[in-house]
């Protein structure tokens, strides 16, 4: 069986609950309308935790209350253990982020986000949040976010967009508890690149105007370049797109996006747009030179996977303990790259954007090409980050939480980090950092003292724990993985087209920016 593009990867991933088809081909959504704007992010399946009494072995993530379930094979972070990951203190004391403007870009964003975010605080013992929800073109309509009907118009996306959005707020805040979030959401009729993104847009352009130099904001979401039919068809699209980055950047603002969850995979123009493509792929707006794309990686900080074999579900559906196995200790992070999920980092060349002049040091890596991504985070699922929710009882049941990958889980953190040394520039009397790529890029930026270096990484004795580029895995029908047709890009010492500089270790990233 293989492996299957997701329209919604929050709900893809969550789909696998026992059946075995489900559970060899976990991202089974239905395929996009055209140049449809897709959330990046992806939840660990529901059917992974049990009761702390029925559990077969030691846990790998515990839920907090009102869950407290827990599992043995998906592990998950709070934000004490990530923000020491990176480099920050306890939450409870945390400072960081104050003074400063962060803000999340969701189509339909949550209706419950502000009451989640303030339960998430209260879970981890953190600061009260400083939060607004926007919606500066309309209310989004909540009447009806089931995900039937045809496609993924309208509110049936509600509740996809629910769990980005408060994964984006949530996480955020986890990283600069003291800045200023705004949810900024949009009301489309559909959420096609057609028209999706220009209300997007529009949103952006009202919040550049709305908030002050120096706003950082996150997108989550993206469409793919070929499915805008051509090279001119998309290169003229994204320049009126563009205008807003370049505004935005003018006054001293700065924009992250995802790169996507598909590896080196993307559509290509088709009915509905549903032909995965033969050739590499990359997204928009990340690809942009006027915005920082985000990549993904896998921390595992206190375990290490170890799989010594590459089936991942049983016949029955359940998790082949050979391939989610894993031993206690360790502190890595490798690149993004999850067979058992079927997602990994996006990255790669663009077809539209020749290579930006900030780039022109790591021309022999992106040739003549607008290469992705600028850095990463992590936004591995098993490995995920918790996300509560009470939004939508009726479809989604009970308030409870979640663990949520993909590279919507990165961007915002980064952006966090980024408002961080925005605050630091601040103190020091300085301009806010704007065109990030240009610091990132530059030769007086230290990326040795602002980034871990993300290299090849080898776990267990299997072909898919060799974690070394983005080429996506392919569940066979005999339930095995296989490498996809679509070829990857190499992770690599210094800059590469998987994770970009690498994963910012945040106090030197932030004395880097303080500094330039």
């Amino acid at each position: 069986m293989s492996r299957t593009r997701t329209l919604y990867a929050v709900l893809g991933v969550s789909a696998m609950v026992g059946a075995s088809a489900l559970a060899l081909s976990p991202m089974s959504s239905p395929p996009p309308s055209s140049a449809a704007v897709v959330p990046f992010a992806a939840q660990a399946p529901d059917s992974a935790f049990t009761p702390a009494a029925d559990a077969s072995g030691p846990a790998a993530c515990t839920r907090p209350a009102p869950d407290n379930r827990v599992s043995t094979t998906i592990h998950c972070y709070t934000p004490d253990q990530l923000r020491e990951h990176y480099g920050l203190g306890p939450l409870a004391t945390g400072t960081e982020g104050a003074g400063q403007t962060i803000v999340l870009v969701d189509a339909y964003g949550s209706p419950t986000a502000a009451d989640d975010l303030n339960f998430f605080a209260q879970t981890f013992g953190g600061p009260a949040p400083d939060f607004e929800a926007v919606s500066p073109l309309g209310t989004p309509d909540y009447t009806n976010p089931t995900g039937k009907g045809v496609g993924q118009s309208g509110p049936n996306s509600a509740a996809g967009w629910a769990g980005e959005a408060n994964l984006d707020v949530q996480w955020a805040y986890a990283m600069a508890p003291k800045a200023h979030i705004v949810l900024l959401s949009t009301p489309p009729a559909e959420t096609q690149g057609v028209q999706g993104v220009p209300n997007l847009m529009k949103a952006i352009d009202w919040a550049i105007t709305k908030y002050p130099s120096g706003t950082v904001f996150s997108m989550s979401f993206g469409t793919d370049e070929q499915t805008f039919g051509s090279a001119s068809a998309a290169k003229t699209q994204f320049a009126k797109f563009d205008q807003t980055f370049q505004r935005g950047l003018a006054k001293g603002d700065t924009f992250f996006a995802s790169s996507g969850d598909d590896g080196s995979t993307g559509y290509v123009r088709s009915h509905r747009a549903g032909t995965v493509g033969s050739t590499p792929e990359v997204s928009y707006p990340n690809v942009s030179p006027y915005v920082t794309s985000v990549g993904g990686t896998q921390v595992q900080d206190g375990w290490t996977w170890n799989p010594t074999q590459d089936v991942p579900y049983l016949a029955d559906g359940s998790r082949n303990p050979a391939y989610w196995g894993w031993n206690p200790g360790g502190d890595t992070e490798a690149v993004w790259n999850e067979g058992g999920f079927g997602i990994g980092t996006g990255g790669g060349l663009s077809t539209v954007y020749p290579r930006p002049a900030f780039q022109d040091g790591v021309s022999g890596v992106v040739g003549n090409a607008r290469g992705v991504p600028d850095l990463a985070w992590n936004a591995a699922v098993n490995g995920g980050v918790l996300v509560f929710h009470s939004y939508f009882p009726s479809t989604e049941g009970a308030p409870a939480w979640g663990v949520y990958g993909g590279t919507s889980a990165a961007s915002p953190q980064a952006a966090a980090a980024t408002a961080i040394a925005n605050q630091a520039r601040a103190a020091a009397g300085k301009a806010p950092i704007g065109d990030l790529n240009k610091a990132l890029y530059s030769s007086s930026f230290d990326k040795s003292a602002a980034f871990r270096d993300i290299v090849p990484q080898t776990y267990g004795t299997t072909p898919s724990g060799m974690l070394n580029s983005n080429r996506m895995w392919d569940i066979a029908a005999d339930g095995s993985l296989t490498p996809d047709p679509v070829p990857g890009y190499p992770t690599t010492g210094g800059y590469d087209l998987t994770t970009g500089w690498g994963a910012p270790t945040v106090p030197g990233y932030v004395a880097q920016l303080a500094a330039q």
